[in-house]
């Protein structure tokens, strides 16, 4: 049986999906596989050929630091074995063509990769979360947010969706109790929102003066102000959550603000 060993200083998808590619030209054909992944020390690459050598092995390899790439070649040469470089000559094209060098940096494409679905997973999230929905799953958000209407809950919870985190909103109803799982919730969690009664009424009219129909009370400064102390009585029967005050703020600045928070208690997941 021949035997093809695949080497990279990643996962060594890259490698393996262009092998597989590549096999299907020559079906019914036995081939034995072996990967190495996240190779990164010389030895281990001295190791690889060494034994490539002695089985007869042809070596598929995606090394993307140059001392490595260059060591494997050497070594290959040394022992007599076919080695075929499917990242090199691309690298050294790009980068002529870019006229700017390759970082060099195992493993971004998994990292990159793995963020993007990471992103996709946490916006899924954001929007089974809206609004109050799905309670009974909270306990699994990175960050709970509490306000009452217009208190750019939802934007929020998109914003840092795209930032990775697992957001969810609760809005904060006016003599209505909120739901007891936030009594369950890790207080560092949770964020409540807040802002001035004649900012929030002036946004409210606004809103409803482009929708039209008619809102009632919704926008009448006193029943804001009633609404937002209903808010805040709830918040301080809690004081281990943060208030955030959201008064004449962006979504981007109350969010940065939300990350610092959670950066300072090192709850920050690394992503941009």
């Amino acid at each position: 049986m021949y035997q093809v060993i695949v080497v990279s200083d990643g996962t060594g998808r890259t490698a393996r999906q262009a092998l597989n590619a590549a096999l299907t030209q020559f079906p019914g054909t036995e081939i034995e596989k072996i990967v190495h992944s996240d190779v990164r020390t010389q030895k281990k690459v001295i190791d690889i050929v060494t034994q490539a050598g002695k089985s007869g092995a042809l070596i598929v390899h995606t090394l993307v630091t140059d001392t490595l790439r260059e060591l494997i070649i050497r070594e290959s040469h040394k022992n007599n074995v076919e080695a075929i470089d499917l990242m090199g000559p691309l690298l050294t094209r790009l980068s002529s063509l870019l006229i700017h060098e390759p970082a060099q940096k195992p493993g971004l494409y998994n990292k990159l990769n793995k963020e993007y679905f990471q992103r996709i997973d946490a916006m899924q999230f954001a929007f089974n979360h809206d609004d109050g929905q799905r309670t009974h799953s909270l306990t699994k958000a990175d960050v709970v947010l509490l306000g009452v209407s217009r208190t750019f809950k939802t934007p929020l919870s998109i914003y840092l969706a795209y930032k990775g985190w697992f957001a969810a909103n609760i809005p904060i109803i006016m003599g209505i109790h909120p739901p007891e799982i936030l009594n369950e919730l890790d207080p560092s969690k949770v964020f409540c929102l807040t802002t001035s009664a004649n900012r929030l009424a002036e946004l409210r009219r606004t809103r409803s003066e482009r929708l039209g129909g008619d809102i009632g009370n919704y926008s009448e400064p006193e029943y804001v102000s009633k609404e937002i102390n209903f808010a805040n009585r709830y918040y301080q029967l809690h004081p281990e959550w943060t208030l955030i005050h959201v008064t004449s703020k962006s979504v981007e600045e109350i969010a940065s603000e939300i990350l610092a928070i959670m950066a300072g208690r090192n709850n920050y997941p690394g992503m941009e």
